[in-house]
């Protein structure tokens, strides 16, 4: 198909899975349980970390955390003690363990203490850097406190040509304002910014409609995914990014 075709076709795909009854079974549900902007940010960025494998069992497991945290997870993080942690030291998502988690919410504390929020944090970055280096420099803040290096891998570095799935994912909730009521939008930041989160599912519906030719997931695959959309839509790219993902799951295309 030619270029008109092809932005018809996505935009179409668009209307269809960019839609609140998609989400159901997303683990962007998981975050919409909440109305604090802090309450949201918290559980989308838990979430997004443990987004990979069974969608059944990321659902499972994020509701599992939120339910610990007593479904306040801006309180829990801002006043939780040592021994408020001992009983998320059990907790295991494939690869993230409850050493994992117990520094995770130790590091967005020290965020909270210093920056206010997340978004805070991630604006500061952005204001003179381009968004990869924001990434990098947000992950360098993040796990700026000692810990295990096998912590450090539960979220990429474009810099270091990661995929950057779940990094990019939690910035499309945060920052892409949705009428559909799918993303939040609640960081001021510019959506034309943001860069297209890149799985297996979006990479093969992508790599069929001639979007992607670079066969790695990698950030360089992330890249040239990203500037194939922003010819159809260069204030807001990512948008397609659901589109793209349901068409994979789904099977749309052969």
């Amino acid at each position: 198909m030619n270029d008109h075709e092809l932005k018809l076709y996505l935009d179409d795909l668009f209307l269809r899975y960019n839609r609140r009854d998609f989400i159901d079974d997303d683990p962007i549900s998981i975050p919409h349980m909440f109305s604090d902007s802090g309450d949201i940010e918290i559980s989308a960025f838990l979430t997004s970390l443990i987004s990979w494998g069974q969608r059944k069992t990321i659902l499972k497991n994020a509701l599992s955390l939120m339910k610990m945290m007593e479904h306040t997870p801006k309180s829990f993080i801002i006043n939780a003690s040592n021994n408020d942690y001992n009983h998320f030291r059990k907790f295991v998502h494939r690869t993230f363990n409850g050493e994992d988690c117990v520094y995770i919410f130790k590091a967005i504390k020290n965020i909270y203490n210093e920056y206010g929020s997340l978004g805070n944090c991630f604006s500061t970055f952005v204001n003179n850097n381009p968004i990869p280096v924001a990434m990098s420099l947000f992950r360098q803040k993040l796990f700026s406190q000692s810990c295990q290096p096998r912590t450090t891998k539960h979220l990429g570095d474009p810099l270091k040509n990661s995929g950057c799935k779940r990094f990019n994912m939690f910035l499309r909730w945060m920052i892409r304002k949705d009428q559909a009521g799918v993303d939040f939008g609640i960081w001021d930041i510019s959506p034309a910014l943001l860069y297209c989160p890149l799985d297996v599912h979006t990479g093969r519906t992508a790599r069929l409609l001639g979007l992607l030719r670079r066969q790695q997931d990698d950030w360089k695959a992330v890249e040239e995914l990203t500037i194939s959309l922003q010819e159809f839509d260069k204030k807001d790219p990512v948008k397609y990014d659901f589109a793209l993902f349901g068409a994979g799951v789904n099977g749309l295309l052969k």
